[in-house]
């Protein structure tokens, strides 16, 4: 008896005096959550119970002598759904019988009554913890008798679903014989419904039906599809039944074929080429193995054949790769300080984190290199930086562009079954340096995107990991390739698209913008002689006054680094070439009044203060992908019936929620000021920032837009030649904000003098170095009622 199932509980279905089952109570109805399966109206089925709560569920619904809705999840990986994770339509069912099995699990069988949708969540009062719905009962509709055309839909049913299954063999099925036997035509599509082998959406969308004919309608069409699969299917095994008596024959063939060969090519052909080529590589001894059997192959093939040229390919790039073949490191720290001094100017804190980095480098040749990522605005010299590094470490450079790119197997590499198949491209910039310790630049690590043919940027986990691209494996190359002693380097323009798993394997290194003083002597010292020579002029032969450099940072150009800086200066020279060529009259000096000439109406007016003595107008600091900027922030009040709040100027969602919270706070500091409290009802408030067609976003601004709101309130202007910058709680605290140096330089360029910034933000002030911080004093708060006291003019 110990094999047999203990019944531990028998419900009984109640009937009302007409001899008709009791109509269910649905304002409260239990529920059990199925996962993977979508029971039809009457139908009995036993559904093993896994989880703890449903089991309960069950016991109570017989002890209770009540009837459960049962509804299929949305997702069968959820443990513990809820109301909104099941689906909308199920059955009401009575709990037969349940059944505790020998291994321990619990079945229960429940027989459905009919269809029922949830309107709902239920109070679960009837029983306490269980998961309770409100729901509807859905009326069904059944053809006439009469209907010759479903009569005729039902035999097909029948005897297609008879077809599919007597594939098998197996006639003796227990729902073949029920097939056979039932007359109900309802009961049979539910049935067939039911136990079908469709995927869980198909059968919800059979279950929606409430014509009987329209769900055997659909459910024919999904049977005839399923025939129509496995007869391609079976014609498929028999063909590959076919393919290994022509193989066993093929095997006979090859042998003779290779007989031929021999006789035919001799041993001179391409294999003695990259047997001789191999044994010159010091590869390893798995790899040397994988090439003997892949070389092997080779002589078996048909120089003719397609696949020759396939495994042609593969034993070329086998050995191409340096295998254990490293250059020498340069030992001489002081050339190699110089050789990064010689090649960018400024960026002091960045050259001093890679000559710490280069310093471990020579002191331990064989350690681990380090991910750098270089993080900065478009044009500030990450990629030239990379470039620089080689030339210090006298290492082989190579450039991997990953803009753009959102195929996993541009990483890893195709496999060789598919047809243009090729290395990744890791494995290719390895090949194409000739060396195992090259410094290859991830260029535009976060502009990699994905689809269906993967994620990219998932690939290069394995890549920038030191623990594990010691056996990097390229799908292509089908053997594991050492990447640890390789000097990886990305660039970035921004962190935000970067996903921090591989955040987390890179050391960022932040490069921020110039200032003037930088980028004058960058244009005299980089940028004038390389452009001067492209457009062939001799580098000294052209010049141009640091007035002239300035009026073009500011006039011709906005941004962060130095590259529309330099397309201005190719602009200038073209000029002078075109002149050159027509025989007029030009100078080699250039100067601000000749600028106009040559480049035309400035583009760009420099930002300044502008002091005004009008309430409600803030300066606030911000960062933007070019640098910072300054950016006013204008309110007024006027009278209107109700309270209202507009806001305009092209506020993002977030700096929205900024302003809305700054009202709230300078409501409650009315009573400081001697406002009245009822004076909001009866006036609108205002808030504009000028430069409509901008975007802007951020919580930053959020100290500014309560400075502003309450000069407006009070009638007293803002502290002249004072910016400000940081994020506001509702509670009135001061949060620190980034992109500080950015908004400092702006700060600078506009005729900033006091700036106000969070406590917390003092570290970063101390990190910046003295130069950028003359001429400026800096306030810091940690409340709002340290900014007004500091902001507002008495």
């Amino acid at each position: 008896m110990k094999d047999e199932p203990k019944i531990i509980s028998i419900g009984q279905i109640d009937i009302s005096p007409d001899g008709k089952q009791a109509s269910p109570t649905l304002d409260d109805l239990p529920v059990i959550p199925l996962r993977d399966m979508v029971l039809f109206p009457f139908i009995t089925v036993p559904i093993m119970m896994g989880r703890d709560l449903t089991v309960r569920t069950v016991n109570a619904a017989v002890e209770k002598k009540i009837p459960v809705g049962v509804f299929c999840q949305t997702d069968p990986g959820i443990e513990t759904p809820s109301v909104s994770d099941l689906n909308t339509y199920g059955v009401i069912a009575d709990v037969v019988k349940v059944l505790e099995l020998p291994d321990g699990t619990t079945t229960a069988i429940l027989s459905a009554r009919g269809k029922v949708k949830i309107l709902g969540e239920g109070p679960g009062e009837t029983i306490p913890g269980a998961l309770s719905v409100r729901a509807k009962e859905c009326r069904e509709t059944t053809p006439r008798p009469t209907d010759k055309e479903f009569a005729v839909l039902i035999e097909d049913i029948r005897s297609t679903t008879l077809r599919i299954l007597g594939q098998n063999g197996d006639n003796s099925n227990e729902l073949i014989v029920n097939i056979k036997d039932l007359k109900a035509p309802g009961l049979m599509v539910n049935m067939i419904s039911t136990h079908a082998g469709f995927d869980l959406s198909e059968k919800m969308d059979l279950l929606r039906h409430s014509r009987l004919k329209d769900r055997a309608m659909q459910l024919m069409a999904l049977i005839a599809r399923q025939e129509q699969f496995f007869e391609i299917r079976s014609e498929i095994r028999r063909k590959a039944m076919k393919n290994i008596d022509e193989q066993q024959r093929n095997h006979f063939l090859q042998h003779e074929f290779e007989a031929l060969r021999e006789q035919l090519y001799g041993n001179d052909d391409d294999s003695i080429a990259f047997e001789k080529k191999a044994a010159a590589l010091n590869m390893p001894e798995k790899v040397r193995a994988a090439f003997n059997k892949e070389l092997e192959k080779l002589r078996r093939l048909n120089p003719q054949s397609p696949d020759y040229s396939v495994q042609y390919s593969y034993l070329q790039v086998l050995t191409d790769l340096p295998w254990n073949v490293e250059d020498a490191i340069n030992a001489d720290f002081s050339e190699a300080e110089r050789t990064l001094d010689r090649d960018h100017y400024g960026l002091e804190k960045v050259k001093e984190r890679i000559l710490e980095q280069l310093a471990v480098m020579m002191n331990t040749p064989h350690g681990r290199s380090p991910i750098i990522c270089l993080v900065g605005a478009p044009g500030v010299g990450k990629t030239s930086l990379g470039q620089s590094i080689a030339r210090a470490l006298n290492r082989k450079y190579q450039r991997v562009s990953l803009g753009g790119l959102h195929d996993e197997s541009e990483i890893r590499g195709h496999r060789r079954t598919y047809i243009g198949a090729m290395p990744g491209r890791i494995i290719d910039a390895v090949r194409r340096a000739g060396s195992s310790n090259p410094v290859l630049l991830l260029d535009e690590i976060d502009k990699t995107g994905n689809d269906f043919k993967g994620d990219p940027s998932a690939a290069l986990l394995e890549v920038l990991d030191p623990e594990q691209n010691s056996h990097f494996h390229d799908n292509y190359v089908d053997v594991d390739y050492d990447l640890s002693h390789v000097l990886f380097i990305a660039t970035a323009n921004t962190l935000s698209t970067i996903p921090q798993p591989l955040l987390d394997r890179m050391e960022i290194i932040d490069i921020s913008g110039y200032l003037m003083e930088e980028k004058i002597e960058i244009a005299r010292r980089h940028l004038i002689p390389r452009v001067s020579k492209e457009n062939g002029f001799g580098e000294d032969e052209i010049n141009f006054t640091p007035e002239a450099i300035t009026k073009m940072v500011e006039g011709y150009t906005s941004e962060s680094g130095v590259r529309q800086l330099e397309k201005q200066i190719a602009k200038v020279v073209r000029r002078i070439v075109l002149r050159k060529m027509r025989g007029e009259g030009y100078s080699l000096n250039v100067t601000p009044e000749t600028l106009r000439e040559y480049l035309g109406v400035e583009r760009f007016t420099p930002e300044r203060y502008e002091a005004s003595d009008h309430p409600g107008v803030a300066v606030g600091l911000a960062w933007t992908a070019v640098g910072g900027e300054i950016l006013f922030i204008e309110s007024s009040f006027s009278q209107a019936k109700n309270e209202k709040l507009t806001l305009t100027g092209n506020l993002g969602d977030v700096m929205k929620e900024s302003a809305i919270i700054a009202s709230q706070i300078v409501r409650s500091y009315s009573d400081r000021y001697g406002i009245d409290s009822e004076w909001f009802d009866t006036h609108a408030l205002h808030i504009h920032v000028p430069e409509g067609a901008i975007p802007k976003d951020g919580p930053s601004a959020g100290i500014t837009l309560c400075t502003s709101i309450l000069s407006a309130l009070t009638g007293r202007p803002v502290r002249n030649r004072l910016a400000m910058t940081g994020e506001i709680t509702l509670r009135g605290k001061v949060l620190p904000v980034g992109g500080i140096k950015e908004k400092i330089l702006a700060a600078k360029r506009a005729g900033i003098t006091d700036i106000i910034l969070c406590a917390d933000n003092r570290k970063d002030i101390e990190d910046i170095r003295p130069i950028y911080l003359e001429g400026l004093t800096f306030h810091y708060v940690k409340n709002i009622e340290d900014v007004f006291d500091i902001a507002i003019t008495k």
